[in-house]
């Protein structure tokens, strides 16, 4: 059995990873939340928002859970430093754009919210791109194995 060879990695990037752990973690809290409404809750959102919500499919649902809990396990990885955090990510980033296009393109919730609510789904976005780069730039500098 041989032992991989790793080096250390700069301290940032552990703080890093474990802010991303922190931010996917209310991103499942965020799914728990949306996934277990009651119809009472539902009741209370307004007529828009119901329509929005009844016009979710479950593969969008699907697709949130693998976002948020792709980069969660991700984030995990990285901070035990191992290497299986850059497919976790992906599949994270791959649920995050597939999401964002059901929000922006099908459902158009930004004209039930209003344009300043396109802000936080395209954070979201950039720093799903920048969890892969960073796993795939800890990868090759041999931080994680």
């Amino acid at each position: 059995m041989s032992a991989e060879n790793t080096v250390n990695p700069p301290k940032w990037l552990m703080i890093v990873a474990g802010l991303a752990l922190i931010w996917n973690l209310l991103g499942v809290m965020a799914f728990a939340m949306q996934a277990m409404m009651s119809p009472e809750e539902i009741g209370l959102l307004s007529q828009a928002e119901q329509d929005m919500h009844a016009a979710t499919p479950l593969w969008v649902l699907i697709a949130f859970g693998s976002g948020v809990f792709g980069g969660t396990f991700g984030s995990i990885g990285l901070l035990m430093r191992k290497a299986f955090a850059m497919p976790l990510f992906v599949i994270s980033l791959i649920g995050v754009l597939v999401q964002m296009y059901h929000s922006f393109f099908i459902i158009k919730s930004y004209e039930v919210y209003g344009p300043g609510s396109t802000v936080m789904p395209i954070m979201v976005i950039l720093i799903a791109f920048a969890l892969v780069w960073l796993s795939s730039k800890a990868k090759k500098s041999g931080w994680i194995s």
